[in-house]
């Protein structure tokens, strides 16, 4: 029997803040927008049950030595000195994309090629963030649908009560 493969999205994080128009105010405390980001992601994993990985340039922090984090399931990765978050992406992809089912976000055209020719497929930083929104639209709609009007009283009350009230009906 074939075996499954594990679909894995990774996120240029960086990229990803700087292109997002809803993370410009935002953008002068960039650990908000990297916590806002997170938190997007580990409710987008969760619905969609796929493996998110999140990589944050630390290429220019002197002395930075690669740190991972897992954040309610979601892996933060933030890279190396001398190390960007496509070298560390396209690593990933030497090692799984072929074997894997694997998605890079990313505006950047020259990752996009890259993960193209290592087996995988890309989304655009603008086609991400209507991912996510309409993943949360999904949950809220999801989540909202016991409160809406014309709800069955079978899904409001417990199997006792409604012994109860049928008792009552029916010596009336």
């Amino acid at each position: 029997m074939p075996r499954t493969k594990k679909e894995y999205l990774f996120i240029d994080g960086y990229n990803i803040i700087n292109q997002w128009h809803y993370y410009r105010n935002v953008s002068e405390n960039i650990a908000n927008s990297r916590n806002k980001l997170i938190e997007l992601l580990v409710e987008y994993q969760a619905y969609r049950g796929i493996k998110v990985i999140v990589v944050f340039d630390a290429h220019l922090v002197k002395g930075s030595v690669e740190k991972k984090e897992t954040i309610a399931g979601v892996e933060v990765v933030y890279t190396k000195e001398h190390e960007t978050a496509d070298s560390y992406i396209e690593k990933q992809l030497d090692k799984i994309g072929r074997y894997e089912l694997v998605q890079v976000a990313t505006s950047d055209s020259a990752i996009q090629q890259i993960v193209i020719s290592r087996g995988g497929t890309r989304i655009s930083a603008q086609e991400m963030l209507l991912e996510l929104e309409n993943t949360k639209k999904d949950i809220r709609t999801k989540t909202d649908k016991p409160r809406q009007k014309g709800t069955n009283i079978d899904q409001v009350l417990d199997q006792e009560t409604l012994k109860k009230l049928e008792k009552i009906r029916r010596n009336i």
